[in-house]
């Protein structure tokens, strides 16, 4: 028996009408699921990612539980990176800690080649007992942008301002260029190996580009943003970019070859439209706000719920990923509203 997937989120995706707005949510998978935490107590996010069968359960658990029109693959941007020689680790409490930062050209040119098949095989089979067995919506893969990669790369781990980074990207323009060559070949391959394994959409995360001007992401980021999305064009799904605090990016991200501008919360979409980004738009409750009692989430979702109607294409998601502390059943709930309002709306 053929299962019937809901493709409600890839006709939005593409600007298509749908019969209501669709949703997910980033991080959806892990963090505030009882579930998810007790798994967490006896396996790390690389021990879990690892796992295929472990992995592709916490993928598929907030489809279970919250009716999402999507899922998204559980793992960290970090994922491809030791294949091309990075020394990763993701430490509680703190986040990626890498041991072999980029200094120089000559680090840059140390770094590897990625074979997704042998290097992150684990990946792929989980994309595969997914596609192929689990999932009735469709499954988007991810990677991490070049910028937001090197950043932990020459940062050695996270940061708030990024002050290597760009010290780095001013004062070594040859090496900067040789390491987003680097990473954006690492993107596609890595990308590639995930639509062929089953995934259905794409997301690329530049999570911390927005620290950027945009006269800087012009110069040192948009062209290689080019080279990734118009080579990644021929995998025909829909690709969306997504960063935090990059609303004055919104426009540039409109110019590139993708098909979905992801909004954080600072940005609403009518000034999104207002700004002439005709994209679908995915986006944009703050996050927050699902702390918030119950009439108050559902007021600030109604909004940007007319927002995205009055145009075509929308796709409700959050501002930025799902709290630890945020309750599952308010996820259930806030899927519903988005649902059944939307329906009701395009009536």
């Amino acid at each position: 028996m053929v299962r019937k997937i809901n493709e409600t989120f890839l006709k939005a995706a593409k600007g298509e009408k749908t019969e209501y707005t669709p949703a997910w949510y980033m991080r959806q998978a892990g963090r505030s699921q009882p579930e998810y935490r007790k798994l967490k107590e006896k396996y790390s996010l690389f021990e879990i990612t690892h796992q295929p069968e472990l992995c592709a359960y916490v993928t598929k658990l907030p489809v279970d539980q919250y009716d999402v029109d999507a899922a998204i693959l559980y793992k960290d941007i970090m994922s491809p990176l030791p294949a091309i020689g990075v020394d990763v680790d993701i430490k509680s409490g703190i986040g990626p800690v890498i041991d072999n930062p980029i200094r120089s050209l000559a680090d840059v040119e140390k770094l590897g080649q990625i074979d997704p098949e042998s290097d992150v095989p684990y990946v792929l089979d989980t994309i595969r007992l997914l596609t192929e067995e689990q999932l009735d919506v469709p499954l988007i893969g991810f990677a991490g942008a070049p910028f937001t990669l090197a950043s932990y790369m020459i940062e050695g781990g996270p940061s708030k301002n990024y002050n290597k980074t760009k010290a780095f990207m001013y004062a070594e323009p040859k090496a900067w260029q040789a390491l987003m060559d680097k990473l954006a070949e690492m993107t596609v391959t890595y990308v590639r190996a995930q639509v062929k394994a089953g995934a259905r959409a794409i997301q690329i995360f530049d999570s911390w580009v927005g620290a950027l001007n945009v006269s800087d992401y012009r110069l040192f980021i948009k062209p290689v943003m080019e080279r990734i999305f118009s080579e990644l064009r021929e995998e025909d799904v829909p690709l969306i970019m997504f960063g935090v605090g990059a609303s004055h990016l919104a426009k540039e991200w409109h110019e590139l070859p993708l098909d979905v501008v992801g909004l954080d919360w600072r940005l609403p979409v009518q000034e999104a439209r207002a700004m002439g980004i005709t994209k679908t738009v995915q986006g944009n409750l703050d996050p927050a706000i699902l702390l918030a009692p119950w009439e108050v989430i559902e007021e600030r979702t109604r909004a940007i719920l007319d927002a995205g109607l009055a145009s075509p294409g929308h796709i409700f998601n959050l501002g930025h990923g799902v709290f630890p502390e945020v309750n599952p059943d308010v996820l259930k709930r806030l899927t519903s509203f988005v649902h059944e309002y939307s329906a009701q709306k395009r009536k």
